[in-house]
Formats: C-alpha cells, sequence, structure tokens
C-alpha cells in the first residue's frame, strides 16, 4: 500500500497533470487520423522527454497510448475510417448510427465504454499485476497458436454479412498474409519478383483502402443523393437506457481485453475483435450488429482500452512487450535507466503504480474529452461530401505514406480500396478480410515456432492444456450454428412440455 502511495505522489503536481492532459490530446487527435497510430506518436514523442524526470516522461507515453486507442473511434464512426487498428470493429455499428444522424450517441457511447474497460482493468491490476504478469510465463508459443486460432474461427460472426461470405473474406485476409519471405524457411511467397514485397504487405494501408477508400468511391456512385442529417439527433449522447442495455457487455469485454491484453504480443486489436464477438454472441438483439447496434460499440471499445492497460503488464513487470507502442514505451524505461522485469516490480514498485496512475487520470481525462467532444466531433457528419471525401482521400494518402515513408505503401491502399469496394458490390464484408490478414499472420508465426521447438511433431499441441481450452472453444465457436439453433429448439420443447404439464395438472 505504501508503494501505491508513494506512486501517486510523484503524479499528482501540476507539471505532471498538465502534461498528461497535453498526451491525452495529442494521443485522441493522432489516434482519430487514419494511419497515425499511437505506436507512431509514442516514438516521436520518445526524444523529447529525455530531458524530462522518466516517471513523467512514461506516464506522457502511457497516457498518449490510452488516449490514442480511444481517439481511433472517432474517424471509424463518423466516416468509417479507423483511425487505429482496434476501431475495426468499432466501425461496423459505430458508422451506420452516423448514418442514422446518431453520431453524437455513438461517440458517447465509445467514450463511456472505452473508459469503463480501462478503469477496471486498471484496478485490477493495481493490486494484482504481480500475480497477472506471472500468467504470461506460462505461453509459449503452441498456447498463442490455439488463441489465434480461436480468434480466427469467430470470423463467420465478426459482421452481419453470411457467414460463408465472411469466412471467404477471411481467409482471403490470410492469404493476403502470407505473402513475403518466410522467416523459417526463406522461402518467397507471391513476391513475384519484387522486394517491396520481400517483407510481406503491412497492415495499416490495407486497413485505410478497404475502409475509408472503399466507402469513399461507394458513395461516389450517388454523388447527388442528399444525405439525411436532423442535427439535434446527431447531438444526442448515451441515455441511461443505453447504459442499462450495454453495463453487461462492458463488463464482458472489460475482462476479455484484460486477459487478452496481458498476453504479449496480442495487442488491443484481437481484444477488440473477441470483444465485438462476444457482445453479439450474448446479445439479445443479435440481428442489430452491423445495422447500428449500440452493444456493437460497447463491446470493442471496452476491450481494447482494457487491453491498453493490460499491455503494460508484461511490459512492467517482465520485460516482455505486450504491443507495437507497449515496445516503443519499454525502450523508452531503458533509456531512462529503468530495468523493466522482476527488478523493476521487486526494488521500484512505486514507478509502476505511478504510471498505473497516470493511466487512471488519463482515462478520466479522455471521458471529459469524448463526452464534450462528441457534439463537436459529430457535426463532421453535416460536412457536405463534396468536402468531406476528399479531405478523407487526402488524410487516406498522408497516413498511408507516413507509416512507412514509401509510395508503395500508397499503391497498396488504393488497390486494397478498389479490392475492398467490389468485395462490398458482392456482400463481402471488409472487416472479415482484414481480420484474417492480422490473425493469419500471428497464426502462421505461432505455428512455426512451435514446429522448430517440437521437432515437427504437431501431436505435441495437445500436450498443453492451455492450448486445448482453445481448441476445445474453436471447435464449439464453429459449432454454434448449428448447436445454438438445435439448442435453442431443445429447449423450447422442454419449456412447452413442461407448461402444457402443469395445465394438465391444474
Amino acid at each position: 500500500m505504501d508503494s501505491i502511495v508513494t506512486g501517486v505522489t510523484l503524479i499528482l503536481t501540476p507539471t505532471s497533470l498538465l502534461l498528461i492532459m497535453l498526451s491525452v490530446l495529442i494521443g485522441v487527435t493522432i489516434g482519430a487520423l487514419p494511419g497515425l497510430s499511437s505506436t507512431m506518436a509514442v516514438a516521436l514523442l520518445l526524444p523529447f522527454t529525455l530531458g524530462m524526470e522518466p516517471v513523467v516522461a512514461i506516464s506522457m507515453m502511457a497516457a498518449l497510448y490510452c488516449a490514442g486507442t480511444f481517439g481511433g473511434s472517432i474517424t471509424a464512426i463518423l466516416i468509417n475510417a479507423p483511425g487505429a487498428p482496434p476501431a475495426v470493429a468499432t466501425a461496423l455499428d459505430g458508422y451506420p448510427m452516423a448514418q442514422r444522424g446518431e453520431a453524437g450517441r455513438a461517440l458517447g457511447m465509445a467514450a463511456i465504454a472505452s473508459v469503463s474497460g480501462g478503469l477496471i482493468s486498471l484496478v485490477i491490476f493495481i493490486f494484482a499485476a504481480p500475480a497477472l504478469a506471472a500468467v504470461a510465463l506460462s505461453f509459449r508459443p503452441q498456447e498463442y497458436f490455439a488463441l489465434t486460432l480461436f480468434g480466427l474461427s469467430m470470423l463467420a460472426a465478426i459482421s452481419g454479412k453470411s457467414a460463408p461470405r465472411n469466412l471467404i473474406s477471411g481467409m482471403l485476409g490470410v492469404l493476403v498474409s502470407v505473402v513475403g519471405i518466410h522467416l523459417v524457411t526463406g522461402v518467397e511467397r507471391f513476391t513475384f519478383g519484387t522486394t517491396w514485397l520481400y517483407d510481406g504487405i503491412d497492415f495499416v494501408p490495407v486497413l485505410i483502402g478497404v475502409f475509408a477508400i472503399s466507402e469513399m468511391l461507394k458513395q461516389s456512385q450517388a454523388p447527388e443523393q442528399i444525405m439525411e442529417r436532423v442535427k439535434n439527433l446527431a447531438i444526442k449522447l448515451p441515455g441511461r437506457d443505453d447504459l442499462r442495455r450495454t453495463w453487461a457487455t462492458i463488463l464482458r469485454s472489460s475482462g476479455i481485453g484484460t486477459i487478452v491484453g496481458i498476453l504479449p504480443a496480442e495487442g488491443t486489436t484481437v481484444a477488440a475483435i473477441m470483444g465485438y464477438n462476444e457482445a453479439k454472441r450474448w446479445s439479445k438483439h443479435p440481428e442489430e450488429f452491423g445495422k447500428g447496434s449500440i452493444e456493437g460499440i460497447a463491446g470493442p471499445e471496452a476491450a481494447n482500452n482494457a487491453g491498453t492497460s493490460g499491455a503494460m503488464v508484461p511490459t512492467l513487470a517482465l520485460g516482455i512487450p505486450g504491443s507495437g507502442t507497449t515496445a516503443v514505451i519499454l525502450a523508452a524505461l531503458i533509456m531512462h535507466g529503468f530495468r523493466p522485469g522482476p527488478f523493476l516490480m521487486r526494488e521500484t514498485p512505486e514507478i509502476l503504480y505511478a504510471i498505473f496512475a497516470a493511466m487512471l487520470i488519463a482515462n478520466f481525462a479522455f471521458l471529459f474529452v469524448g463526452l464534450a467532444g462528441a457534439r463537436v466531433f459529430s457535426m463532421v457528419t453535416l460536412i457536405p461530401r463534396t468536402f468531406l471525401w476528399p479531405s478523407v482521400f487526402i488524410f487516406a494518402v498522408v497516413g498511408a505514406y507516413a507509416y512507412n515513408q514509401q509510395m508503395f505503401d500508397v499503391w497498396v491502399m488504393l488497390i486494397a480500396g478498389l479490392v475492398g469496394f467490389v468485395g462490398l458490390r458482392h456482400g463481402f464484408g471488409p472487416a472479415p478480410f482484414v481480420m484474417g490478414l492480422v490473425l493469419g499472420n500471428l497464426l502462421e508465426k505461432n505455428w512455426s515456432q512451435a514446429m522448430i521447438i517440437f521437432d515437427s511433431d504437431w501431436t505435441l499441441f495437445f500436450h498443453s492444456w492451455i492450448a486445448n481450452l482453445f481448441f476445445v472453444l474453436t471447435a464449439l465457436s464453429l459449432s454454434s450454428p448449428i448447436l445454438g439453433p438445435w439448442l435453442r429448439r431443445r429447449f423450447s420443447f422442454r419449456a412447452k412440455r413442461a407448461t402444457q404439464q402443469t395445465d394438465s395438472g391444474s
């Protein structure tokens, strides 16, 4: 308890609070711009922190990380252009709500769910960080492979389109993920002799293309169509009915994000996918998902921000980055003279709790920014499309180029946008494709690592109880379209039979 008090005291200074607030504003802005991720923002911030107090510098980066994760939902909801990878799931229901003129309600729910997920996971980690960090040590490549396979099993239900089309789209994403030189065998796959494809196809340009550019092409088909925007609805914030409907989803997704976030290298994108899918699975109105369900926003937003707190645990407690952004934060810790890992928790635990306190303050800060700014952000939907979409195109090109500073990524974005547009016309959603691209890379990497360890004996995958648990969950997930209706008919028959026996007895 003394370490917690000491850590909080290190943060509660006027200078620290002001810098954390500044980081939140920068994080929300960067996160909202397609292609400009919080990882990039933290990396750019790193050299400017060398002259600062170490605790304040790391706290600024952690606050920027949290705010950037939330910021990605703004453009995902308003113009279907996710500013950050985890916001892909948010766009599935957030953008349809904006099209109905409920952008403010969607943005407000994103802010509330994000803050709730962050606060729940932070409270857990502040008191249980050492024990939770030890859990991550038990995950080896075979466990990561099983977990990623479970994530792929959710592709069929990731959007409101038909399950076969979702699976086809997802498998195409997996196919694209294998482009490049295989790191284990050195074999070139689908490179067509060009060096640009040796390292594979980056995720960010594809993300911008299939969401932002394909939507722009879709909108261009009806330039004369009058888009209805009702101002008083656009600025409406979530009400009590929305909170009553989503509180269980927020709690469930916060737990999912907490668990997934603590696993090194899984990150908030996987947490958001699982949060969305479980929100749909447990919803009383699953048919509304993909059409503008408030639960479809609460689920992924609570999960991805809970995952940011979780990703900090292996970074601080084990010295293993929990995500791309925390890898930069890990480098900053070392530059400032800290030793991430068990030594940090044993010798200077107050540093750990100071960083968590900064993230706690950041969550409250972007709750204010999200709710107060929702009315302003939602006005984007009132901008005429003749001005809005050219601006989106410019930001998309800048974002794709800024990722690696090469024009090849811009061409990848444009091609992905054209493919996404054609897919939309034939009922193939972009979300399963992007999820297949992300998870396919993780699946192959962990499979290759495990097979090297097992000397190519795949049966050893089943010697891990954690992997077996995820294999069972994968089987249940794949069979749910068949088992679900059968179980509902079974329970309905039993209930009807019990009612008849009660009526006959009376």
